[in-house]
């Protein structure tokens, strides 16, 4: 990471030396949190009993750089606790100004799957220690492709439309592993409509999913050998479809703030169960301190149906009835929390997150604290 930053450092100073190459302009955000579940047995968003400053702290810098004649480039290197700090570019694509109204991206982005999407890892963007995981649960985030925006404004509201294409290639967990994977003609889009006060938000996409779970193998490959031909494309990824919809709603008057957002995520000739999934949290501010709650829920219905053809007596039914029973999900969380703006681009929080699976009955629950910031 030392030597990433000191090039970037290097390159930022000959461009901006040399007048005849356009400027760079850096900036970019931080989060340093800690967290600990209050019991012994307890694991939530992977945090233990054992105090962890690495899980959810980051480091970030945006490098962008106006071309002229409407074309601009943008760049985004992020280096995480989780994975010790190793920097990677998230972002990197160029954009050009097709008209007042249109703007074209191409390149490396974020899919704008949620409101907070492109500001997903800003924690200084939103009140809460996290996103709600209930439904910001998507494997992966980013993709390489175009995008298409559109702004105008329809009444007293600004209208913002997103229009993207293209694919995604890395890893994705399947079952607690990672597995390599392609997600293919990544096509859909999301709109916002909005005013001082008040948003509305809805996003569709569609997408081929390929998966290959090596862990799965020896299973698919009996299934196959004992006629279970079908119930092993059942399971397998392999140009399934996939689709998500999202809604959102929010609110921001008089200091009082509500989001609320539902989505729904598929994969057709899968075994990952449908997942229904929506929060809705509510803050105050009081100056520079602002309270909030937050409910989430998750609710994944597994494929039973897929096992259903395997009779009784043969001995892979536990073994696929364990497999596609495990994405079912019946989850409730209550997240209280606080948030206290001490600096104009820092902020403290403090969050309390008990989840409840109604499966097992078990409770986890987690306490984080930290510091978001932007520079």
């Amino acid at each position: 990471m030392k030597k990433t930053l000191i090039g970037l450092v290097v390159t930022a100073a000959c461009v901006t030396s040399n007048t005849a190459l356009a400027e760079v302009n850096i900036n970019g955000f931080a989060s340093i949190k800690g967290g600990m579940t209050t019991g012994k047995d307890d694991t939530l968003y992977g945090y233990t009993n054992d105090l962890e400053f690495k899980e959810e702290s980051l480091f970030a810098v945006q490098l962008s750089s106006d071309l002229g004649e409407k074309l601009s480039v943008t760049a985004q290197l992020m280096a995480k606790g989780a994975n010790d700090y190793d920097a990677k570019f998230a972002w990197a694509f160029l954009s050009y100004q097709l008209s007042d109204n249109w703007r074209l991206n191409a390149g490396r982005f974020r899919i704008p799957f949620y409101k907070y999407s492109d500001y997903l890892d800003v924690g200084y963007a939103f009140d809460w220690a996290r996103t709600p995981r209930a439904v910001y649960d998507v494997e992966f985030d980013t993709m390489d492709g175009i995008s298409f925006y559109h702004s105008t404004s329809i009444a007293d509201m600004t209208s913002n439309i997103q229009l993207v294409y293209g694919a995604y290639e890395g890893d994705i967990s399947v079952s607690g592993a990672l597995s390599r994977s392609k997600v293919q003609d990544v096509t859909g889009g999301s709109w916002e409509l909005s005013n001082d006060w008040l948003s509305a938000r809805v996003a569709y996409f569609m997408a081929d999913v390929t998966i290959n779970a090596t862990a799965f193998t020896p299973l698919l490959s009996a299934l196959n050998t004992f006629g279970f031909g079908a119930v092993a494309r059942e399971i397998d990824f392999n140009e399934d479809e996939g689709t998500f919809f999202g809604f959102g709603l929010s609110y921001d008057r008089n200091n009082w703030v509500a989001v609320t957002e539902y989505t729904n995520v598929k994969v057709k000739n899968s075994y990952m169960a449908d997942r229904d999934a929506y929060f809705v949290s509510v803050g105050r501010r009081f100056d520079s301190i602002t309270p909030y709650i937050s409910y989430e829920k998750d609710d994944d219905v597994s494929k039973s149906a897929i096992y259903k053809a395997i009779p009784p007596q043969v001995p892979l039914l536990a073994t696929v009835a364990a497999v596609v029973e495990s994405q079912r999900a019946d989850r409730d969380t209550w997240s209280f929390g606080m948030r206290y703006d001490f600096h104009p681009s820092a902020a403290f929080k403090v969050q309390l997150s008990s989840a409840k699976d109604n499966y097992t009955l078990e409770k986890d629950r987690l306490l984080t604290m930290g510091v978001d910031l932007v520079f």
